[in-house]
């Protein structure tokens, strides 16, 4: 790690604060198909059970998702996706007002709905190209806004990622739709960067990005690191899902040393603990 200053992300209630070194999103997911089977909660009941757990455990911030994004999965309704999320949203702030809420959408309807509910951040995997009208939900509510690369839909992402310098396309990508956001009035300061890791890449596409957030640092916005449990983990060591734990802690230690200063985890305590250990050790090492 170094101590150069993080750049800080803001939603429309002003900054985000992280308790540890490094700013935690705890994962709920609110579909029978995600791709890790113990991160479902189809019960409303559970999924706030489970958030906050999470939030005891030292998230920062709680993700829900009510669509799964997984290679070769089906896209949902909004009417469906807030079936899944009001309940779930309204529960967490009836148990946990002061809680920071993330929705993984790429729906405009279902954005502005959660917006009205208290959510604070959209967490977008197709950076407003799915659903056009986001960007205006964007500019109107101006929430903490996650800016993710992804090449093609789930649906058809894995068929056949192609790059030639990839770390330096996903950068120019990054240049390319912050600019837009801000042209249409998005704050600068409510977005992070997300390379999209497993998102329309291969193995070596997601460990390079995994590398080098450096590439898009001058564009100063923080960096989220999202590879928990994925399958680069089992590409790369062949472990099957349930089996990833460990090296996504390994990852998250390695990629918050790059300057990545947001993680979105699956296993929030063990990554609290993780990023505890990689911030002493950093302060350790110059005085060995």
């Amino acid at each position: 790690m170094t101590d150069t200053a993080e750049p800080c992300w803001h939603t429309s209630t002003g900054p985000l604060e992280h308790a540890g070194p490094a700013g935690i999103l705890g994962i709920v997911n609110l579909t029978p198909d995600s791709f890790f089977a113990k991160s479902r909660c189809e019960a409303a009941e559970d999924a706030v059970a489970r958030a906050l757990r999470l939030l005891e455990e030292g998230a920062d911030i709680i993700d829900l998702g009510a669509e799964s994004s997984r290679p070769g999965a089906e896209p949902v309704s909004p009417e469906t996706e807030l079936e899944r999320l009001l309940p779930v949203i309204d529960g967490i702030r009836a148990r946990a007002p002061q809680a920071t809420l993330s929705v993984d959408t790429y729906h405009a309807k279902t954005a502005a709905c959660v917006l009205d509910h208290g959510v604070q951040i959209v967490n977008d995997i197709s950076a407003c190209s799915f659903d056009p009208e986001l960007l205006d939900v964007l500019v109107q509510y101006r929430p903490g806004y996650v800016l993710m690369h992804c090449q093609g839909r789930p649906e058809n992402m894995q068929d056949h990622p192609t790059y030639t310098h990839v770390v330096q396309e996903v950068a120019d990508f990054f240049e390319q739709k912050l600019a837009r956001l801000v042209r249409a009035g998005v704050p600068e300061n409510r977005v992070v960067l997300d390379p999209g890791i497993g998102f329309g890449k291969r193995m070596e596409h997601n460990l390079a990005l995994m590398a080098h957030p450096e590439a898009w640092a001058h564009l100063g916005r923080p960096s989220l690191m999202a590879c928990s449990m994925k399958s680069v983990f089992g590409d790369l060591l062949q472990l099957p899902t349930d089996d990833r734990a460990c090296a996504t802690q390994v990852a998250t230690a390695l990629t918050c040393t790059r300057g990545y200063h947001w993680h979105r985890v699956h296993h929030v305590a063990e990554t609290t603990r993780t990023l505890r250990l990689v911030h002493a050790l950093s302060r350790g090492f110059p005085h060995a």
